[in-house]
């Protein structure tokens, strides 16, 4: 292995482990329930800071991937780290729906979109395109993985020194965590070449031929153009309703556990659906790149809809831990599939700005997935209705795969370019 490849191996694994502590927001459910039960928050309230999170999370994911292109990773992981620190020992003062709406919402949120948006591009440019997919794989399971660890984690904490000590350790291990690992992610050198980068493909003659007559074929869109075509829009309302069904299970698991079962280990359900949701975003860009993108997105789809239908007859644990292993993988497919399918459909020069508006969805879904989960709640006392709701959304992003297909070719004229 050379020095280089060493390298880039560093950044990937450091890159994952950013993400392993942004990922904290997976493990919302159990905060949530002992809001509840201790400072007898409604189920509506304790999705408030959720949701809020969510939004910022997605909206600053644009902004932060431009960042990083003009300044590097390294600063604006630690921008991230700086927000996660203050975020959660501010919050350990303001145990308030106002409080946990600021600092964990809006300040913890900025941290998550940061970082995530600055921790796959980093690690990726250190490879070839052979070893992108596994890369990006890694990278981005941290964030899925990261309840495995902090569901438990939150739940002892919580039980032996309570939520507001729970939120300021976590500020200050999460803040000390971040600045070590953001020392080593960097970009790689002006003119680096990673190893088993392959020399463009020569044309044939027939491709020659159409370039004359029709001009270069487009493969890389700017994001204005991108946002003018119907596929922009199609991926965008896919992704939304499939990120509200699974959010909306991911925010409240614990709770759900304890309604319809009875079960006081629901931290134990979060860490299972970590352990899927991270599986789910290997297993399906595999499947995708064997099936196709919207094949594998409608089974996807097809998949979590039925699992949701039923998800109000899952009452004592195997089924929830069926229900749950299902759920975290459809939800963590959807991380995997729409980043290679908008890099399809618009190419991978601008895929960092592209694929942060199409994520913009996520933020939609998380916002209203939580919402709707708790006002149903509240209002009927379970979350029968939510669970319809979200099968409903899914079965309709199953059958938005029908109409997704590649835009219309883009001819470029070199001559009039020139």
């Amino acid at each position: 292995m050379s020095q280089n490849e060493k390298r880039g191996w560093t950044v990937t694994f450091a890159g994952t482990g950013v993400n392993l502590a942004l990922g904290l927001l997976y493990s919302w459910s159990v905060i949530a329930r002992f809001l509840r039960e201790d400072l007898e928050w409604t189920a509506t309230q304790t999705q408030i800071p959720y949701m809020i999170a969510c939004g910022v999370f997605a909206l600053l994911m644009v902004p932060g991937g431009r960042i990083q292109d003009k300044i590097g990773p390294k600063k604006v992981i630690m921008t991230a780290g700086v927000f996660a620190g203050i975020g959660l020992i501010a919050s350990s003062f303001l145990m308030t729906v106002v409080g946990l709406s600021i600092f964990f919402g809006i300040f913890f949120g900025t941290a998550m979109g940061l970082g995530y948006a600055s921790t796959t591009p980093a690690a990726v440019k250190w490879f070839g395109p052979q070893k992108r997919g596994t890369v990006t794989g890694l990278v981005v399971s941290g964030f899925g993985c990261a309840s495995v660890y902090a569901a438990p984690l939150a739940e002892y904490l919580i039980e032996s020194i309570g939520i507001s000590t729970t939120f300021f350790i976590l500020g200050v291990a999460f803040f000390i965590v971040i600045m070590l690992l953001a020392q080593v992610i960097n970009n790689p050198p002006a003119g680096y070449v990673p190893a088993g980068a392959a020399p463009a493909p020569k044309k044939s003659k027939k491709e020659k031929q159409e370039e004359k007559q029709k001009g270069t074929l487009k493969v890389d869109f700017e994001w204005k153009e991108m946002i003018k075509t119907p596929q922009f829009y199609l991926l965008w309302l896919m992704f939304c309703f499939g990120s509200l069904a699974g959010l909306m299970v991911i925010g409240q698991l614990s709770s759900i556990a304890q309604d319809q079962a009875g079960m006081e280990l629901g931290f134990l359900l979060v860490a299972l659906l970590a352990v899927f949701n991270a599986g789910g975003r290997i297993v399906a860009g595999i499947m995708s790149d064997k099936l196709g993108r919207t094949n594998t997105m409608l089974i996807i789809f097809v998949g979590q809809a039925i699992n949701f239908l039923l998800f109000n007859t899952y009452s004592t644990l195997i089924p929830l831990i069926i229900g749950t292993a299902v759920a975290g993988f459809c939800y963590g497919a959807c991380l995997s599939v729409f980043p290679a399918t908008t890099a399809d459909l618009f190419g991978v020069k601008n895929l960092g700005v592209n694929y942060g508006l199409v994520f913009t969805s996520w933020g939609a879904g998380g916002v209203f997935g939580g919402l709707i989960g708790g006002m149903v709640r509240d209002i009927t006392g379970t979350y029968l209705t939510a669970y319809i709701i979200a099968a409903v959304l899914c079965f309709a992003g199953a059958g938005l795969t029908f109409l997704t297909k590649p835009p219309k070719p883009v001819y470029i004229d070199e001559k009039v370019k020139a």
